[in-house]
């Protein structure tokens, strides 16, 4: 019987990537990848994250799943109707499933292998691989090496989007583990502005791995609202990195929510590389059985004036775990940088554990720069307050859990989507009171 590293390249050679237009970068990342393999937890990056152990024998690698018309509506997010949508199934863009309602001049979608080959090619060039320099590890040389599949969006000069793009990531884990490594590449022109949503589904109900990498490059004077809310169930594992640059003065903004799981591992790296940049970052991980959630950002200030705020907040209930290691990097130019980082954390199960560790990396002498954390259970004045006026002990403790989400939850700009979003969290503070 093959082991996991077999079967990926088994995989790798099916994809006949020599005749494609991402022939080298595919070919150079296997070679990476063989020679780095799986990060171990002795890997300072991955001490918490075991995600050698989640590969095996039984992977299911890029065979096609024919997903029904009935099967993708089930998916669709209510009020979303008009949106432009991207589809993956396996780890593969799918362009007969996906519709673009913008027009043509503002928007363009297409697979990142069509784009490597056209007038886009400069762009895919200079910016495919960039989260590499901040990720250097098997799992996103793994990742790479299948890029043929993934998909390239472009905004175009000054075009503000009248809807959302949303990408629904699908993946069939009834025939086993299912394995994708679904791709992205965004090229956000100057002054564009846009809303980018991923969501993840399991058609199957059965084990799953997902090694995803979004890279995004934002140009002077653009705006970003990103979102992504991973619920794929507990049989999920999940590697995610979410890679955006600033290339010049603009805002992004980034939304991550975690649901469920059994392994999750989300990467979010802002890279600020233009003065007067601005960038928040928010996330959600309500956690329970034995899920462990481990987010990593990275907020990389190369240039002065600017501005970061993030704000990472868990719930763990049961036996599971959430770690948040959040960076800071303040290089020597980056003087008058303002940055501000916060994790919190409940834990309402008796075998729950949060592991925190914000940094701060600072080579500027004139900046404003600080960060914190806290671990506890919830408020027992609070529960008192709430019991004292005839609330039950059961509504006390979601009212509390509520108001702790309430603070991410509002950060999510699109109001169908942030519909959706509380709905999801609604029915899961449920569950685990």
């Amino acid at each position: 019987m093959m082991d996991s590293t077999q079967i990926l390249k088994e995989a790798f050679e099916k994809q006949d990537v020599a005749n494609g237009n991402l022939a080298a970068f595919q070919q150079e990342n296997w070679k990476a990848f063989s020679g780095l393999g799986l990060p171990a937890i002795k890997h300072e990056e991955w001490k918490y994250t075991g995600i050698r152990n989640v590969f095996s024998d039984r992977l299911v690698i890029n065979n096609e799943m024919n997903i029904s018309p009935d099967l993708l509506k089930t998916l669709l997010i209510a009020g979303t109707e008009e949106a432009n949508r991207i589809v993956f199934v396996n780890g593969r863009f799918q362009q007969s499933l996906s519709i673009t309602t913008d027009h043509a001049n503002d928007l363009c979608i297409k697979s990142l292998e069509a784009a490597a080959g056209d007038e886009d090619a400069p762009f895919v060039e200079v910016n495919l691989g960039h989260s590499q320099r901040y990720h250097r590890d098997g799992i996103n040389a793994l990742n790479a090496a299948f890029a043929n599949g993934g998909v390239y969006i472009r905004i175009n000069k000054g075009v503000t989007l009248k809807n959302p793009i949303v990408i629904y990531h699908i993946a069939d884990s009834t025939l086993g583990k299912r394995c994708s490594h679904p791709r992205i590449l965004v090229n956000m022109k100057e002054a564009a502005q846009a809303e980018l949503v991923e969501t993840f589904h399991n058609h199957g109900g059965g084990e799953t791995l997902t090694n995803e990498v979004v890279e995004i490059c934002a140009e002077k004077d653009a705006v970003l609202h990103y979102v992504k809310m991973q619920n794929e169930g507990e049989k999920t594992n999940h590697t995610g990195t979410t890679h955006i640059r600033q290339t010049g003065k603009c805002l992004t903004h980034a939304v991550t929510i975690t649901l469920s799981g059994a392994l999750v591992r989300n990467n979010l790296n802002m890279v600020m590389e233009a003065e007067h940049g601005e960038c928040h970052m928010y996330g959600l991980y309500l956690l329970n059985g034995n899920t462990l959630a481990d987010n990593h950002t990275i907020v990389d200030n190369a240039m002065p004036h600017c501005f970061s705020n993030e704000l990472y907040k868990g719930i763990m209930d049961d036996a599971s775990t959430g770690v948040f290691n959040g960076k800071i990097f303040v290089r020597k130019d980056a003087q008058k940088t303002n940055a501000y980082q916060s994790n919190k954390n409940i834990l309402i199960g008796e075998n729950a554990a949060a592991n925190t560790k914000p940094q701060l990396e600072i080579l500027a002498d004139d900046v404003k720069c600080s960060h914190g954390c806290t671990i506890g259970k919830l408020d027992e004045d609070a529960l008192f307050y709430l019991r004292a006026r005839g609330i039950s002990m059961e509504n006390a403790r979601a009212m509390l859990l509520h108001a702790f989400a309430k603070d991410v939850l509002e950060q999510i700009n699109n109001g169908a989507i942030r519909k959706y979003a509380e709905q999801l969290v609604s029915d899961r503070l449920s569950s685990s009171i």
